[in-house]
């Protein structure tokens, strides 16, 4: 059982619309790529968020991913990424390219235009909601 315990206390929680087609896909492949243990996976639309995760409001978690760090620090958005990154095994590398001048300027840009679109990229590629 304290096994268990320490592994939550290491796992970062992501939270992330669940009825998203680009979402979805994208949380099953950073589950797929994620160094053993890193994730928990958690759509907005549970009703375990609003008691597990008081401080992230359904309307802002439908606007961009949240990321629950364990010491409770919760990144948004682009500003995700970077963590999200790091706990990937092959991919820990990118992390590094969020310190690059301008990169936070830019991935802000570029993910706000995605979130904001992302239904209707989605509806272009036709793509919907993974099975699991």
């Amino acid at each position: 059982m304290e096994h268990k315990a320490i592994k939550e206390r290491t796992r970062a929680t992501l939270i992330y619309d669940g009825t998203c087609p680009i979402c979805s896909s994208t949380v099953e492949w950073i589950a797929e790529n994620e160094k053993e243990g890193s994730f928990e996976m958690l759509p907005c639309q549970s009703e375990a968020l609003d008691r597990r995760f008081p401080d992230v409001k359904r309307d802002n978690c439908m606007k961009a991913m949240h990321l629950v760090l364990p010491d409770g620090k919760i990144l948004s958005g682009e500003q995700a990424l970077p963590e999200i990154f790091k706990r990937l095994r092959r991919y820990r590398p990118v992390a590094v390219l969020f310190k690059l001048p301008g990169a936070k300027v830019l991935s802000r840009i570029f993910y706000r235009w995605f979130a904001d679109r992302r239904y209707r990229i989605a509806h272009f590629f036709h793509l919907s909601v993974p099975k699991k």
